[in-house]
């Protein structure tokens, strides 16, 4: 047995309860909150218009509210946002795109829950240094949870990170630079931001977030509405798919009701990062008086995952490449080639080079935030340099296995952080008021 088949027969046997774990946890909540992704959105744009009220801590080494907002998105709106959305609609059909979206709507309430907590519960150490996230505020319900999260996130923020090189790389080797080369380069620039600390890696990601935002979308809605019946028809198709399987066409194989929910939901989970609490470790970081501001302020960044994830999706139904049934990183590059030929491609690589320098630094962040706790700050830079040892390693490794093994660390990172947060938001339901 090989390592690709091993893990996708581990994937096979736990996804069908861990689907549904994701959607029942962020439908909980959301009812234990009362739909705050409706009733709380007057808080966020006062939020937008004056600001959040601040600790007024000098001896505290956080960062602005706003920076802690974007180093966590750098790690979800990433290659995730690009790729995600058309390797879930090559397995799971049309229907998977429903489901993705279905998941951001719930699993938004659970990364405000994870925010608020990351919070709550996060100390400082001798030097003013913040330590925040699931490793922290799941010891409020039992140590072992917290180990368990702990040390599988070491891991899980190096295989995102391997993710990111891999798409990049694969990218990159349609215009003939050797994917090794893309690794080795990709893997030091990361390492010398990440010695500069959170300062440095939240000036980078606040500067780069709304810029890679912008180049995206902009040349993908002029690609999406300049053939607006192939939009509506792709829209009918998603929505005819939601309850049927996706029949075979082209060389997609076609698939089941199940594997379009399975695909919508881990790959929302994968994009969104909703559920596996990472997002939290950059929000703990955040200068903010009110744990339930900063938790609304992350439940709405979502939104732009969410309108990302759409519009790649959209890109490969309207094209009909998705028909293809090819499970590659460059399905939507090759949208941009065919699509706009001379500018096209040009665009797409900057957007994305960017999308993944921010996500990798955010992970590898992330990753070096959960190694503190073990390690109170001491040998961080050795992780850093483990992270670099795997985003080139990751780069020249083929694709269906990179992506295996994460649906496999997935589920057994965020079932503890699962846990914990349901507990604590039944046993501490105050702390996740916003009215």
């Amino acid at each position: 047995m090989d390592l690709l088949h091993f893990f996708n027969t581990v994937n096979n046997i736990i996804a069908l309860p861990f689907t549904f774990l994701f959607l029942v946890v962020g439908i909980v909540l959301t009812l234990k909150t009362g739909f705050p992704q409706i009733f709380a959105f007057r808080y966020f744009i006062n939020f937008i218009q004056s600001g959040l009220k601040r600790t007024n801590s000098s001896n505290l080494k956080t960062i602005d509210a706003f920076h802690a907002l974007f180093t966590a998105m750098a790690t979800s709106i990433g290659i995730g946002t690009i790729v995600g959305p058309s390797l879930a609609i090559v397995v799971g059909g049309p229907g998977a795109l429903f489901w993705l979206v279905i998941y951001a709507f719930f699993g938004s309430v659970t990364k405000l829950t994870e925010v608020v907590f990351a919070l709550q519960y996060r100390k400082k150490t001798a030097d003013g240094r913040i330590l925040g996230g699931p490793a922290e505020y799941l010891k409020m319900v039992h140590p072992f949870l917290a180990h368990w999260y702990g040390f599988a996130t070491l891991f899980l923020f190096a295989g995102w990170s391997g993710i990111q090189s891999k798409a990049l790389s694969e990218i990159l080797f349609k215009k003939g630079v050797p994917e090794w080369a893309t690794g080795l380069a990709l893997a030091l620039f990361a390492f010398y931001i990440l010695i500069g600390g959170a300062q440095r890696v939240g000036n980078v990601a606040s500067k780069l977030v709304p810029f890679m935002f912008g180049l995206y979308v902009s040349f993908s809605l002029w690609i999406l509405l300049h053939d607006i019946p192939a939009l509506i028809a792709a829209f009918k198709l998603i929505f005819n798919s939601i309850l049927m399987p996706a029949a075979p066409i082209g060389g997609f194989l076609g698939s089941t009701i199940f594997a379009a929910l399975k695909e919508g939901v881990y790959k929302g989970v994968f994009i969104t990062e909703s559920g596996m609490g990472t997002s939290s470790i950059a929000h703990a970081m955040s200068d903010v008086k009110k744990p339930i501001d900063q938790g609304i302020l992350a439940m709405y960044s979502m939104s732009a995952d969410t309108f990302l994830c759409l519009l790649s999706g959209l890109l490969v139904l309207t094209t009909g490449i998705w028909k293809e049934g090819i499970f590659s990183n460059t399905l939507v590059f090759n949208v941009f080639e065919s699509q706009l030929p001379t500018i096209g491609p040009l665009f797409f690589i900057i957007s994305v080079t960017l999308f993944i320098t921010t996500t990798v630094l955010g992970n590898a962040f992330n990753g070096g935030q959960s190694f503190a706790t073990f390690a109170n700050y001491r040998w961080i830079r050795s992780y850093y340099a483990f992270v670099g040892f795997i985003i080139f390693i990751s780069s020249v490794t083929q694709v269906p296995l990179v992506w295996a093994i994460m649906d496999t660390i997935l589920p057994l990172v965020a079932l503890p952080n699962l846990i914990g947060i349901v507990i604590l938001a039944f046993r501490h339901p105050t702390l996740l008021r916003y009215k």
